[in-house]
């Protein structure tokens, strides 16, 4: 056997594999003989038909067995050979396949096609520069904060001898369904609580629930516009009928310090509880803004190095991110069954640019890796697995155990390697302190620093989920 490698590009391979005929002569004979004695051809006893008339009869399936035999020992005998390691099953050709004989007539020619990695230089990461802002809190989101744990804490008072008025909560029993596809799964909502006049609550709902009372029933439509909130009712229009269970007004609990002190908290006081959560804020500013300079780094360095990235790689990771927006969409009510093909073609060529800027970062953060030495240790595996069933609240076990199904604790290396090598980066790099830029307006990366918007007014409580796909508005753009 004679192989030659082929350079077709950094990451594609070919080698070209030469099976000498006395090779191929051999095999063919053999399985000649194994079909001679098990297929019965007529007008002859099983296994005494002459061996032409074998060959001729079943010319095509000796043909695939003696292939079948040949190639795969030799195929990775030839990559060992010259020291490739494919990043997935190669594919494989014979050349001139129609006119191929396997009779030991003719020299057999395969074409053996693999993906590898690319050999990269040293990447370039000490000094890359970057800018850390972190973001000023403002004493609305402190207090919005307050607010929603009051809302939490809300009291329904029932008066069920009148009617709803705006600023009531209504308990209804919901049922919709799509005035475009009645056939579809209805909406089915108990003991849904609608806060009249809210403004995070569809308009039509206020206006067909005031002047309603417990026992009621009533029957309305609701319009949704293009950008609601929740895909499975974007611009669609739903019949509705509630059956109205209770009416009534929620009280909040008076901000004083008698409430704090019987919240959860180490806080006693109100001036306590909002130095606690601005403090908690701040921190989970001061991560962020550390986390947006780690992203940064990689950007740049992603930017700074070209190379051909292995499109078995790109097409995985593309899957991947695919799989996760399809989960995404059914956690929003979307059915994937009718998701139109175009679409899902569209949407996983956008992810592709995505997953090969993923890859060529992992590539390049490997790199570093190796450059700086990183090693992880069954300690550091160990103290990351605590770490995980701590913060999820789980016992230890059962985080092993979940690993175990994801491929085991080289999950775990991978990740501290990874992070440890963009620790590496962030240490050896300029990092400047910088004023708060909205990223949401990058022309203003040079202008004085923006106050933080005010945010939504909270929902009364965490209701029930399905408030959200059947009353609630989409979020105002800021």
């Amino acid at each position: 056997m004679n192989t030659e490698l082929i350079d077709r590009s950094e990451t594609n391979k070919e080698i070209r594999i030469e099976i000498a005929p006395d090779e191929v002569r051999k095999v063919y004979d053999a399985v000649s003989k194994k079909y001679a004695g098990k297929v019965q051809v007529p007008g002859f006893r099983k296994g005494l038909a002459p061996l032409d008339v074998i060959r001729m009869r079943f010319a095509e399936d000796i043909k695939n067995d003696v292939i079948q035999q040949l190639l795969p020992e030799r195929v990775t005998s030839a990559i060992e050979e010259h020291g490739l390691r494919p990043l997935s099953e190669p594919h494989i050709h014979l050349e001139d396949h129609e006119n191929l004989k396997v009779n030991g007539s003719q020299t057999l020619v395969v074409g053996v096609h693999v993906e590898v990695m690319p050999e990269i230089p040293d990447p370039a990461y000490e000094g890359l520069e970057a800018t850390r802002r972190v973001r000023q809190i403002g004493d609305d989101e402190v207090e919005s904060i307050i607010e929603e744990r009051r809302q939490q804490q809300s009291t329904f008072l029932p008066a069920d001898d009148r009617k709803s008025e705006d600023g009531d909560m209504v308990i209804v029993d919901l049922k919709g369904t799509f005035a475009d596809d009645p056939e579809a799964d209805p909406i089915e909502v108990t003991d849904l609580e609608v806060q009249l006049g809210d403004d995070l609550i569809e308009k039509s709902f206020t206006e067909n629930l005031v002047g309603v009372k417990a026992g009621d029933e009533k029957e309305f439509k609701v319009d949704y516009p293009e950008e609601f909130s929740s895909p499975a009712l974007a611009g669609r229009t739903v019949e509705y009928k509630a059956s109205v269970k209770s009416v009534g007004k929620v009280e909040l609990p008076e901000l004083d310090d008698e409430w704090v002190a019987s919240l959860d908290e180490e806080a006693k006081t109100v001036k306590d509880l909002k130095k606690r959560l601005r403090d908690q804020m701040e921190t989970l500013a001061e991560g962020d803004a550390d986390a947006r300079v780690r992203n940064d780094l990689i950007a740049k360095l992603i930017e700074k190095h070209e190379f051909e990235v292995p499109n078995a790689l790109i097409e995985s990771q593309a899957r991947n991110l695919l799989d996760n927006f399809a989960r995404d969409l059914a956690e929003k009510g979307v059915d994937l069954s009718k998701v139109d093909q175009q679409f899902v073609e569209m949407t996983y060529h956008q992810m592709r640019g995505q997953a090969e800027r993923d890859v060529r970062g992992a590539i390049l953060l490997e790199r570093v890796a190796d450059l700086e030495k990183v090693e992880i240790s069954e300690e550091d595996v160990n103290a990351e697995i605590e770490t995980m069933a701590a913060y999820y609240q789980v016992p230890v076990e059962q985080i092993r155990a979940s690993i175990a199904q994801q491929g085991g604790p080289s999950v775990i290396e991978n990740n501290l390697r990874t992070r440890k090598a963009v620790e590496a980066m962030v240490g050896k790099a300029k990092i400047s302190e910088g004023e708060w830029v909205d990223e949401r307006h990058p022309a203003a990366a040079e202008a004085a620093e923006e106050k933080p918007k005010k945010k939504a007014k909270a929902p009364a409580k965490k209701r029930n989920a399905a408030k959200a796909k059947a009353g609630k508005k989409p979020e105002k753009k800021k």
